[in-house]
């Protein structure tokens, strides 16, 4: 029966009828809108329409009982203009906050499904955010002409990954007309193309309120933000002010499609794991009020877990959260054309409805099965603030790829010197094979820094933590970061402290440039962006977090340096492989394709004692087709001792000599070379690599 044969009912001059259950949230009709919301455990529902930017609604339309399928509620409201409205609900039932129940009939609350959120559209503005109901839902139906654009598709062990925080990216920029928006990230996209990654990752964009933070500025009294983002209030909604324009939900399209059109993927970090409706204390915004039993994760005495850190956790395994999480990044996939997700705290998503960590989760399985989402990224934080740690054993449905912590805080500890890590450099640089064995070096995201910790400058500049001015004593953020200052915390005139700072630096991007598995890079990093000992920036708005655009000339060296590094990853595909390489322990008659050796200050005699501080590896790649010898022959040399080493080269088959790439104790520009530049070694029988450095040569 077609929904027009429904009766339809008046109230004032609003006519509406009986709707349809599927799709949630509002979706229009040849005459109207259709208002569809579920709630288990409610009582009664209503809905609340205003018009824009009015305080008060035009009318609230109760649901009436022959509206209800199963748990849904669902209404059309006829002749309904969408750009002139906003929307919300009211639901009734039992407050019992010890059985889980929170319903309070005083509340508007916001679809959970809202694609578009109004009360947030300017940046820092408070106005109208502390009304009986703050944050609206806008009813979003505006096409978009994508014309040929797809997702990319590049496959992972391609990618070259650059962490960016949406505002920060271009806050400080004076050559772009909107500093801080989506737009002007589009206009930086020619930087990104000469930097040379093919792949954005952006740090929350779903709607949140950055003026949710108690804390201030203990020096300046000046309130701080909740600037990174990680507390979104809807998971369909594009943050409204990183918008240059009134319209958010186009311009973030036309981001991706200007990114698309230049081969370069777009992520979204996300945050599925908890809300910011923060614990008991939080305000009551969405999900508390339709079904707080049935979205959160609660104790026995109704109080909530707190796997996030933040108060509460989503209940990701519930079949009716996990179909709302499924939906969301649908959306994101059909609507958005987004390429990936890096998954914030995803251990916490595979926890059962009472908490307990699940070995087969059935929301990471419907995401890696999920046909729309079959050539999506998946990338998961392996871990959450309740001590869950699964880097290495992710539940990974043969998709998920990981953030790899181990690989970070590895060589931090190999490249900052400390003893006995020599081993696990070998497994970090060849992919990881003891913690995806079973998968590939596709399955790791390896990085050094990232958004949460020391920027690169930072982890060689200083020892402790420094976050005074987040107005908590210090108390916040990690307080082992494995870092060395390298003689001095803190900035410096000591010529000799800042140069090694500086090699710190190109060993660090080198290692993991030249690493199998995938690069992420931090926004900044390339030219030297510090924080000032500040391991957890969340909260400011202004110079710790966003590029300086005026260290591009200051730190031109490194850019070139980063982007030469980044060069030779694209044309060597021994780098980029799928599937792990096969070590081979002995020169025996020769080199063996597709393989991996290690090697030390000799060839094929490397040193694992735990005093050892020194490594090479030597890649393989494919045979070339006349011979069985590999087409590609790559030597890293790793030293991390205070003393300079001579490294004696293994004996490269006939017509082959080493060639120069990199090496980090080289001042620049000879510190590296790009593809067809590379310099033939004078002496090829051996090399000298200095102080806390790394040497990268080519066999050819």
């Amino acid at each position: 029966m077609s929904t027009n044969a429904f009766p339809s009912y008046a109230l004032g001059r609003f006519r509406f009828r009986r709707g349809r259950p599927l799709p949630f949230g509002a979706s229009p009709t040849r005459d109207g809108i259709n208002f569809a919301l579920a709630s288990r455990h409610a009582s009664s529902c209503s809905l609340l329409l205003f018009k824009k930017g009015e305080r008060l609604p035009m009318v609230e339309i109760p649901f009436l009982e022959s509206f209800r399928s199963g748990d849904v509620y669902a209404m059309t409201v006829l002749d309904l203009d969408p750009r002139e409205l906003e929307y919300g609900f009211r639901l009734d039932g039992p407050y019992d906050p010890a059985r889980g129940q929170r319903f309070d009939a005083q509340q508007i609350l916001l679809d959970p499904y809202a694609r578009a959120i109004s009360g947030l559209e300017h940046w820092r503005q408070a106005d109208g955010r502390y009304d009986l109901y703050p944050y609206r839902a806008l009813p979003y139906f505006e096409d978009f002409d994508w014309g040929e654009d797809q997702q990319l598709n590049r496959p992972l062990e391609e990618c070259i990954v650059y962490e960016m925080h949406a505002r920060g990216f271009t806050a400080g920029a004076a050559d772009v007309e909107c500093p801080g928006s989506y737009a002007a990230i589009a206009e930086k996209i020619p930087y990104l193309l000469e930097l040379g990654v093919n792949a954005i990752e952006l740090m929350p964009i779903f709607e949140f309120d950055e003026l949710d933070n108690k804390y201030h500025q203990p020096e300046t009294g000046e309130r701080l933000l909740n600037y990174w983002g990680y507390s979104p209030i809807g998971f369909f909604a594009p943050k409204a002010a990183y918008a240059a324009g009134a319209d958010a939900a186009r311009e973030l399209k036309q981001l991706v499609k200007s990114c698309h059109q230049a081969g370069i993927e777009v992520w979204l970090d996300v945050v599925l794991n908890h809300t910011a409706e923060s614990d008991e204390a939080g305000p009551t915004l969405s999900f508390r009020g339709i079904d707080n039993s049935l979205y959160y994760l609660l104790k026995p005495d109704g109080s909530y877990h707190n796997f996030s850190g933040t108060g509460n956790s989503l209940n990701c395994n519930h079949p009716a959260v996990r179909a709302l999480l499924l939906d969301c990044l649908r959306y994101w996939v059909s609507e958005y054309h987004i390429d990936g997700f890096r998954f914030d705290l995803a251990s916490s998503m595979t926890r059962d409805t009472q908490g307990n960590p699940d070995p087969d989760p059935p929301l990471l399985e419907a995401l890696a099965r999920d046909p729309i989402l079959a050539h999506t990224k998946l990338i998961a934080e392996a871990w959450d603030a309740g001590g869950l740690y699964q880097v290495g054993s992710f539940p990974d449905y043969g998709r998920w790829a990981e953030w790899n912590g181990r690989y970070r805080d590895d060589l931090r500890r190999f490249v900052k010197g400390d003893g006995g890590m020599v081993g696990a450099l070998a497994a970090r640089l060849g992919g990881s094979p003891d913690l995806y064995a079973g998968r590939g070096p596709w399955a790791s995201v390896n990085f050094i820094t990232a958004h949460d910790g020391f920027s690169l400058w930072d982890l060689v500049a200083y020892n402790q933590k420094h976050n005074e001015a987040n107005g908590q004593d210090n108390a916040d953020g990690m307080g082992e970061n494995l870092s060395w200052n390298c003689g001095w915390e803190g900035a410096t005139e000591d010529a000799e402290i800042n140069a090694l700072r500086r090699r710190q630096m190109k060993n660090f991007l080198t290692l993991l440039l030249f690493s199998q598995g995938l690069p992420m890079l931090l926004m900044g990093d390339e030219i030297c962006h510090s924080k000032g000992g500040n391991n957890n920036s969340y909260c400011h708005d202004g110079a710790l977090n966003s590029f300086d655009w005026a260290r591009l000339a200051t730190g031109a060296a490194l850019f070139l340096f980063l982007r030469h590094l980044i060069l030779w990853r694209k044309a060597l595909a021994v780098l980029r492989r799928r599937a792990y390489l096969r070590h081979q322990a002995e020169a025996g008659s020769g080199y063996r394709a597709e393989s991996i050796s290690y090697h030390g200050t000799a060839p094929w005699q490397p040193d694992w004692s735990h005093e050892s501080r020194r490594l090479a590896l030597l890649f393989c790649g494919a045979a070339l087709a006349d011979d069985d010898c590999p087409a590609e022959m790559l030597y890293v040399i790793a030293n991390a001792h205070w003393e300079a080493a001579t490294f004696v080269l293994p004996r490269l088959p006939a017509r082959r000599r080493w060639h120069l790439a990199v090496n980090t104790s080289m001042l620049p520009p000879r510190d590296s070379y790009p593809p067809g530049e590379d310099i033939p070694l004078g002496a090829q029988e051996s090399v000298i690599a200095g102080a806390r450095s790394v040497i990268v040569l080519l066999g050819r």
